[in-house]
């Protein structure tokens, strides 16, 4: 399913907080791992100071240095891994993609909103733009102020939002190959509202009917769903069906349900009552305390 793992990091203990998570995923999928740090020229350009004899190669080159250091040190956290330091120049979010895009089976791990200095990386906006532009598969974390580095995150879950659409359901075949390997609960879930145009004087022109309605396909097609993945050979699978809007249900499950990770499908979307599938990503992506697995619906 996936060769290997890239992981991005800018030297922030907050960028460290995916490292859990790495080691949790290396473990469970016996893969190898790249650690990746950028050095940015233009960056260190500001810091140069031909007076004092700071010149942009010399800085460079101890960059460069402390870099794989740093990366070195980082790699021995992965007891039983094959671990391989890179470092690269350039911008940190091209970079990223072309390392990547080398293996389409390459999976990025990276947190978001890691930053400290003028040598980091501000990875809300090279994560986004790793997002929108990578066609790899993306595990993302949100890192807090809290957050952990050290040891290894429990992952008993997965959460799989569907919207019903055909685009939506390929992540089925990643989710039953996680489930095996990491010995994961599956968790499908659906939400079902009144399209989000419709306001308090148009709800007289919906019956309750409609809306119960609206729940039986959504319960009957994930009772189909559940069916086909325990046929697959996962054991623990459950669905769940709310009455609500995707993002905000996505986030309020994911808080309910501890040790998980959600995987979402970007772009699917299908129909008045399913979810614009890019939008409501990024959307668990920026407020969900939970890490996304991110599979490019192509």
């Amino acid at each position: 399913m996936y060769s290997r793992m890239l992981i991005p990091l800018d030297g922030s203990k907050l960028a460290e907080q995916v490292l859990p998570y790495a080691r949790s995923l290396a473990k469970a999928l016996t893969i190898p791992i790249e650690l990746l740090k950028v050095v940015d020229a233009d960056a260190l350009a500001l810091l140069t100071d031909p007076e004092q004899g700071r010149y942009i190669d010399t800085l460079l080159a101890d960059s460069r240095q402390s870099s794989k250091a740093y990366l070195e040190g980082i790699a021995r956290s992965f007891q039983g891994s094959h671990v391989q330091c890179l470092v690269e120049n350039g911008k940190a979010e091209e970079a990223i993609i072309e390392k990547a895009a080398s293996d389409k089976d390459t999976l990025i791990l990276m947190a978001t909103h890691g930053r400290s200095g003028i040598q980091r990386w501000l990875l809300g906006s090279v994560a986004d733009k790793v997002l929108h532009e990578s066609t790899n598969h993306m595990f993302l974390i949100r890192a807090t102020d809290q957050g952990q580095t050290e040891g290894e995150a429990t992952l008993n879950k997965v959460i799989v939002p569907l919207d019903g659409s055909p685009l939506a359901e390929k992540v089925l075949p990643y989710v039953v190959e996680l489930a095996k390997q990491m010995q994961l609960g599956v968790v499908f879930m659906r939400a079902y509202a009144l399209p989000s145009s419709v306001t308090g004087e148009d709800y007289a022109f919906y019956s309750a009917d409609f809306l119960n309605q609206l729940e039986a396909e959504a319960r009957d097609y994930l009772a189909e769903t559940v069916r086909e993945v325990k046929e697959k050979g996962v054991e623990n699978v459950t669905s769940v069906v709310n009455l609500g809007y995707g993002a905000e249900e996505i986030i309020t499950l994911g808080r309910k349900t501890s040790d998980n990770f959600i995987t979402m499908c970007t772009h699917g979307r299908s129909g008045i009552n399913r979810w614009v599938w890019g939008s409501v990503t990024e959307r668990v992506v920026r407020h969900s305390g939970d890490p996304v697995l991110i599979i490019g619906a192509s």
